[in-house]
């Protein structure tokens, strides 16, 4: 669809350069291209999300791994908790989801830039280019920042908060009565190589009281059930495991768009709208609006506000710095040789 020229001046667009002519398209050739494109995009993902369904459990382990730790070092049970039969399963498919839709993205965005492509001069193209890997690079790094950082420092400051309520602190003692003799049950560090039906120990590492059931007639193996073991404390934490992955996919949602934030610095910058030189006078403000974005996007305890702010001034000031390095003019390449190129003299056949 062939562009008008009282349209908004674009990205490095200079005022009285004619940009390079661009091929029309009716209404219908408009929706039929967009009709395939939806089509295939949505195929691309179908075999993504049959994989990710299938890595379900797996994936849901990886995400509780973090709670579990957290939880076994709080003195509590390191289970997590479902109240209804296809909770965990219907979990599961929200994950499933939720990769496909991470994993995807570049097939989503590449039918996308197909779709839009035709409309845009060349070095509007360009200025693409560089953005979209940009923006995924931030995102990847977004999702490793929540998992590795985040989500430990959160998880530890919200069940320990909840372990300083305790119980009874004095628990009344007395001598043994004659003839009862209390047992004694080995505290290990690991379980026993074969043990057999009704020996019972105690898991330090695992903070489990373990007891021999039965064989398995399959391998021979031990069958054993355990018993969690809890510090005296007045409140015991058991997630539901579908708020808890939904907690942390919302998080990772939120991270993910605000590690965008050097590809909308650069995309206002070299739109014209910043100017690096003069926002360099309004740290202050950067810093301040950081902070209440590190407190809205986290639970609000200080720790990870800090670890969320500190990252996000960083990525604000990397904006900064690519503005100045590579200005609009530097990325789209000489404007002068792109208006000779591009422009359209009496002599040009078209």
């Amino acid at each position: 669809m062939p562009r008008s020229s009282s349209t908004s001046q674009s990205i490095g667009q200079i005022p009285g350069r004619v940009e390079e002519p661009i091929g029309t398209m009716s209404l219908g050739d408009h929706l039929e291209d967009l009709r395939k494109r939806v089509f295939w995009a949505v195929i691309g993902v179908v075999p993504i999300f049959v994989i990710a369904f299938g890595s379900g459990r797996y994936l849901l382990d990886l995400l509780i791994t973090p709670a579990r730790k957290k939880l076994l070092d709080g003195g509590h049970g390191s289970s997590l908790l479902a109240t209804g039969p296809f909770e965990t399963f219907g979990t599961v498919v929200h994950l499933a989801v939720v990769v496909t839709l991470l994993l995807g993205s570049p097939w989503i965005l590449y039918h996308l830039w197909r779709f839009v492509s035709p409309g845009l001069y060349k070095h509007e193209r360009r200025v693409v280019y560089l953005l979209i890997p940009f923006s995924g690079l931030l995102t990847v790094l977004s999702m490793l920042f929540l998992y590795f950082v985040i989500l430990p420092v959160i998880l530890s400051f919200f069940i320990g908060y909840g372990s300083k309520v305790s119980g009874n602190d004095a628990i009344a003692t007395a001598p043994v009565p004659s003839g009862i003799v209390i047992p004694m049950i080995p505290i290990l560090k690991a379980d026993p190589v074969s043990p057999t039906v009704g020996m019972t120990w105690i898991n330090e590492p695992l903070m489990q009281q373990r007891v021999v059931v039965g064989i398995n007639p399959v391998d021979q193996s031990a069958l054993i059930r355990t018993v969690h073991l809890t510090t005296d404390i007045g409140i015991i934490q058991q997630y539901r495991i579908s708020e808890y992955i939904k907690a942390v996919l919302n998080m990772g949602l939120a991270f993910g768009i605000a590690f965008q934030t050097p590809v909308v610095v650069v995309m206002l910058g070299w739109v014209g709208i910043l100017d690096p030189r003069a926002m360099g006078k309004y740290r202050k403000h950067a810093i301040a609006i950081c902070c209440i974005l590190g407190a809205f996007l986290t639970p609000a305890d200080p720790l990870s506000m800090v670890l969320l702010a500190g990252p996000l001034y960083f990525l604000y000031e990397l904006g900064l710095f690519i503005l100045r390095v590579f200005p609009i003019s530097r990325v789209i390449g000489d404007l002068k040789e792109q208006q000779d190129e591009n422009a359209i003299t009496p002599e040009d056949p078209s």
